[in-house]
């Protein structure tokens, strides 16, 4: 198969829109899985509503996550939500389960003789947290959590399944408008390369330093 140059002009900068539509739906989505997946974790330590989040949770991440974006997408049809909110907010809820399972080994790896000391001291609940606790649990999962944004932006083409504009879902109309879905694809296979790959390498180097702490 030749490469169509011509066809290639046309479609690189559809591509990139769906490109920037594709790093929205990674950064906002990501933004909510660390954000819910914080708060997640630590309402996993109340004993009653912890077991209650435990099951929801559970069920959210053995859930495909395909299944739960043309779910939503179809109970909230008759709404004036835009299918883009709607796949950021999946994923981010998505993601947040896996996020809390990080966060909570992160917490749990703190040393008792942190806690300890935290209630010798008589401080605060949210001075416990926000001075003691989570700056040392956080710092240890950074790599982990790394691993899941790029996790994340790969499931991006998953959006095509509620009408996102996202880059999977521009390339198959050209390919499929113009009868070229090679070049259309082959692009998509390298965007995602190109984002992913450099980003995997920053996240080894960051296992590698904090590994070493």
């Amino acid at each position: 198969m030749v490469w169509d140059m011509e066809f290639t002009r046309l479609l690189l900068p559809a591509l990139l829109t769906g490109l920037w539509v594709t790093v929205q739906a990674t950064v906002l989505g990501y933004a909510l899985a660390l954000s819910l997946g914080l708060v997640i974790a630590i309402v996993r330590r109340i004993k009653v509503v912890g077991a209650i989040v435990f099951v929801v949770t559970e069920f959210i991440r053995t859930t495909p996550v395909l299944v739960q974006l043309v779910f939503i997408f179809s109970l909230s049809a008759l709404s004036n939500v835009s299918p883009l909110t709607i796949g950021i907010v999946v994923l981010g809820v998505h993601y947040s389960t896996y996020t809390a399972e990080v966060y909570r080994s992160g917490i749990e790896g703190v040393a008792k003789g942190q806690w300890e000391a935290s209630r010798a001291l008589s401080l605060p609940p949210h001075r416990v947290w926000g001075a003691v606790v989570l700056p040392q649990a956080i710092r240890k999962v950074i790599p982990a959590l790394g691993n899941y944004l790029i996790a994340l932006f790969k499931d991006t083409p998953l959006l095509f399944a509620i009408s996102v504009p996202e880059m999977l879902s521009v390339a198959k109309g050209m390919g499929g408008d113009h009868f070229r879905y090679f070049e259309a694809f082959t692009l998509v296979g390298a965007a995602f390369l190109l984002v992913a790959v450099p980003s995997a390498v920053v996240i080894r180097r960051l296992e590698r330093r904090y590994a070493a702490v």
